[in-house]
């Protein structure tokens, strides 16, 4: 078991959490034409980089999307803030 802090909640089992994606991996723009090789891009191209990483998580008690920072090779957490945070 693996604990995650919610930004919002506090600290909470990894099981009430879901992984929404890597930060920066933006969805095209689908109200105009899009190709099949950008579509397929989006979702199927990750970095899965490793070390340092961030995340989109939602934390599903709150219904709060929040980037988690956390090291791909020890699972480490080493910090999470509110999503919106971000786009300032």
């Amino acid at each position: 078991m693996q604990i995650f802090p919610c930004p919002f909640c506090g600290d909470r089992n990894e099981t009430e959490f879901h992984f929404a994606g890597e930060l920066g991996n933006v969805r095209p723009d689908t109200t105009g034409d899009i190709s099949a090789a950008e579509w397929s891009t989006y979702l199927f191209t990750q970095r899965n980089e490793k070390g340092a990483v961030h995340e989109v998580w939602m934390h599903t008690p709150c219904a709060e999307l929040f980037v988690l920072e956390r090291d791909s090779v020890s699972m480490e957490v080493t910090g999470s803030r509110a999503l919106r945070e971000t786009a300032k």
